[in-house]
């Protein structure tokens, strides 16, 4: 699938919901219901005002910060953008020259919530170049897993290497997969990691939403159906986290953060693109 980058770029918010389902050493599966934001980086950095009711880098009830992603940067030192930017020069890849588009949370009445952004890296032509996973855990750690020359449809996989969940141990890969739906790529989005140990599947996760414009009636009914999106959700993470305590799921102590910010990879095993 080729996204196009046409001027008229907005943001845009998805209705859905995220799953959890733990195979072993204890079955136990969730879904909660969510929402979120697919955001045009290059567009908004070239054109704030295309950023419309969602409040940018300034306080409001749904809000974007960019010192909440990347290395922190605020909007004077290039924001989140400029931290993507520079790892793609890093890596060696200078195609991707189109718009980048990250899927996020929001800020919710001033609260954050990010334990996983996609960035979706595309050339000028509009195909699909690269996709980080921009991933953070409770420690206020963050590691980066870059995926060279996805295809939407196809699953990648990348070595874990970064702590996040103490019922997980350091070892095994995760397996992802992305899908668009639409001809343009903006009325649907749905998202797949599975982690994998030696001996097979262990977390089957992901979250998938139908996508529209972010506007005053769509801000408006996230807010009513969501108003706390943040608390909500990391209520029912330590619900769950107290739950596989009780059912005796193995706890792994904290280990040392990665010594390098990105894992790379760009193992394919399928070559299905839509």
């Amino acid at each position: 699938m080729h996204l196009a980058a046409p001027a008229g770029n907005v943001p845009h918010i998805g209705f859905g919901h995220v799953w959890h389902t733990r195979l072993r050493p204890r079955r136990h599966r969730f879904i909660v219901p969510t929402f979120f934001l697919l955001l045009p980086m290059r567009t908004l950095r070239g054109r704030p005002e295309a950023a419309g009711v969602l409040a940018l880098n300034r306080a409001g009830a749904l809000s974007f910060r960019d010192a909440d992603h990347g290395g922190g940067k605020n909007p004077r030192q290039g924001g989140a953008l400029a931290w993507l930017e520079t790892l793609l020069q890093a890596e060696g890849i200078t195609d991707a020259q189109g718009e980048i588009w990250l899927q996020c949370y929001p800020r919710v009445l001033g609260y954050s919530f990010k334990p996983v952004s996609f960035w979706y890296c595309h050339r000028q032509d509009g195909s699909l170049r690269a996709i980080v996973a921009e991933v953070n855990n409770t420690f206020g750690e963050r590691h980066a897993y870059l995926l060279d020359h996805p295809h939407y449809g196809q699953e990648l996989r990348a070595r874990k290497a970064f702590h996040v969940s103490p019922f997980c141990a350091i070892d095994g890969g995760y397996r992802f997969e992305f899908r668009r739906g639409g001809a343009d790529g903006l009325q649907s989005a749905r998202v797949r990691i599975d982690y994998h140990d030696a001996e097979g599947p262990v977390l089957l996760t992901g979250m998938a939403g139908r996508l529209e414009p972010l506007t005053a009636a769509s801000r408006r009914r996230a807010l009513w159906r969501y108003p706390l999106l943040t608390l909500g959700v990391m209520a029912r993470i330590l619900w769950n986290a107290l739950l596989l305590w009780l059912k005796q799921v193995p706890f792994h102590t904290k280990p040392q953060a990665p010594a390098m910010p990105v894992s790379r990879s760009s193992s394919r095993s399928s070559s299905s693109d839509h």
